[in-house]
């Protein structure tokens, strides 16, 4: 499992250490509970510019994908412009499968997880429906 998010992770970081000449290519995040599919842009961003927020589960449940605070028609979306937070559950919680940014926060609430602002990893990464 930890390999899972691990290889999510290296994917994530790959995509914004590619050079602009790369190929794009596609991917999944989960977005108020349901897979939606992803552009993975070689483009990157400057640190801390990020506008939309994104959630990587650093130690999550297997099947565990990123999840996008907002999307195409879901409030002020920015095209993926996304501003990068790291979760990670406590240690003794067993870790569960988060799909929307409410599951994060109210997961964040109970004490589960922390949430960590990582602005050097933000990237572009649109969402595509």
């Amino acid at each position: 499992m930890r390999l899972k998010v691990f290889i999510a992770a290296a994917a994530v970081a790959l995509a914004v250490a590619v050079p602009a000449t790369a190929t794009t290519g596609k991917g999944s995040l989960f977005h108020d509970g349901e897979v939606v599919g992803t552009v993975v842009n070689p483009a990157n961003v400057p640190p801390g510019t990020g506008e939309d927020p994104f959630y990587a589960v650093t130690n999550g449940a297997s099947g565990q994908l990123g999840i996008a605070g907002v999307a195409p028609g879901d409030g002020p979306y920015h095209g993926g412009n996304w501003a990068f937070n790291a979760v990670t559950f406590r240690p003794g919680v067993t870790p569960y499968l988060l799909t929307s940014d409410e599951a994060v926060f109210a997961a964040r609430d109970r004490g589960d997880v922390t949430v960590t602002r990582v602005p050097e990893k933000d990237f572009r990464c649109p969402v595509t429906g």
